[in-house]
């Protein structure tokens, strides 16, 4: 394998040198040989672990039938996606896409342009927070505000006003003839497993409808089961938005992104409007339908629950058994984070080293994501892993 100073590959990406070449349920195995528990999942998006029969077997069907016609022609599967996924949230309208990047750049553009179509085109700007990330795009890094992501690249996308973390009275401050939506995460990711209250998402609710605002989720992450409930918010009574973007689990591997809206809030969105080339390709709805067979199982919401609620309590005994490295866990379902006193990516290279994955995050938070069929012996195995690893980092510090 080339060196990175070698490699023909943009040099984006700081790579840990580790090659893995097959998975198993919740075990990715190296070039080697080597197994390793997998509490990252590709970053929240391998929510049934590698290699799940019903997504192999959706996958190979659909290969030997149809790959791509592109959006000119109707989609059944398409059509039988969208059912699924409005009958299981507040939705009515879905528009596919390939990434949850492409997913919010259709938020962006459905919440501006309903303004447009009722009169209200100074209403461009969309509230965002701290801490948030929504993607890669210009649009996106602008949104999310980061200034690691925004360096370099030109004077950011208009339209973004940026809010403290938390901060009500600049969240009232903030609305103007201008606003045309807010946009939040229910459960930050990238900002460090940094859940939004109950009550602060029904106070967005009737923030929104007050002052004539849309409301935006960015359920990317902490969607399609990863708390519990097969989306984030609907943990909270009277908080449902008008437009949410979701990727990752969705495809459980395979890219698959979807904006979803009310009607009201999509119809806008005519002919002309937007578009995708691969976006809803046969591949990406057949792998796409074959994750909610499995999620939307009777009970399967339910052991998420059970597991996550297991591994947060193993976590908290983590915690309070190694309270110079990590301070407090943070998180909901199978989304949990540690808020660590050591550098978190020492945190995260030291579970490594003992073959467990996990991922920083903001705030200095490690995250632990494992996928959504987990068993309790598996997260059982990933905690004595965790001991191993604090156990080394403190005999380290002590020497």
């Amino acid at each position: 394998m080339a060196s990175a100073s070698t490699s023909p590959l943009f040099q984006a990406f700081a790579r840990v040198p580790v090659h893995f070449e097959r998975g198993e349920g919740v075990y990715l195995y190296d070039s080697d040989g080597q197994a390793y528990l997998d509490f990252a999942a590709g970053i929240a998006v391998n929510a049934l672990g590698h290699s799940h029969p019903h997504l192999v077997t959706a996958l190979k069907d659909q290969a030997e039938k149809l790959w791509h016609t592109s959006n000119l022609y109707e989609s059944p599967a398409q059509e039988s996606l969208a059912d699924r996924l409005c009958e299981n949230s507040f939705a009515e309208r879905a528009f596919f896409t390939n990434s949850g990047t492409e997913s919010l750049e259709c938020a962006f553009k459905t919440a501006r342009r309903w303004h447009y179509d009722n009169s209200a085109p100074e209403r461009y700007e969309i509230i965002t927070f701290e801490g948030a990330f929504h993607g890669r795009s210009l649009a996106a890094i602008s949104a999310g505000g980061n200034e690691k992501y925004l360096t370099g690249f030109g004077p950011k996308v208009e339209g973004f006003p940026h809010l403290p973390f938390g901060d009500h009275d600049a969240l009232k401050a903030a609305i103007n003839e201008k606003t045309a939506a807010i946009l939040i995460e229910p459960i930050q990711g990238e900002g460090g497993i940094r859940p939004i209250p109950h009550q602060c998402l029904r106070g967005l609710r009737e923030l929104c409808d007050e002052h004539g605002l849309l409301l935006i989720y960015d359920e990317v992450q902490c969607g399609i089961g990863r708390t519990g409930k097969l989306f984030a918010h609907q943990w909270v009574d009277g908080a449902e938005p008008d437009i949410m973007a979701v990727a990752k689990g969705i495809g459980g591997g395979f890219p698959v992104g979807v904006c979803l809206a009310t009607a009201e809030a999509a119809s806008a969105m005519q002919p002309g409007s937007h578009g995708t080339t691969y976006g809803g390709n046969p591949l990406a709805m057949a792998v796409g339908n074959a994750v909610l067979d499995v999620v939307l199982e009777d009970g399967f919401m339910e052991q998420v629950q059970e597991r996550g609620l297991f591994l947060r309590q193993r976590l908290a005994e983590i915690a309070d058994s190694y309270p110079d490295i990590i301070e407090s866990v943070r998180g909901g379902g199978l989304m949990q984070g540690l808020k660590c006193k050591a550098l978190n990516t020492d945190v995260v290279a030291a579970f490594r080293n003992e073959h467990l994955l996990s991922v920083p995050a903001g705030d200095n938070v490690v995250r632990l994501m494992p996928p959504l069929v987990v068993s309790k012996d598996e997260i059982r195995q990933a905690v004595s892993k965790m001991g191993d690893a604090l156990d080394k980092m403190q005999a380290s510090a002590a020497a």
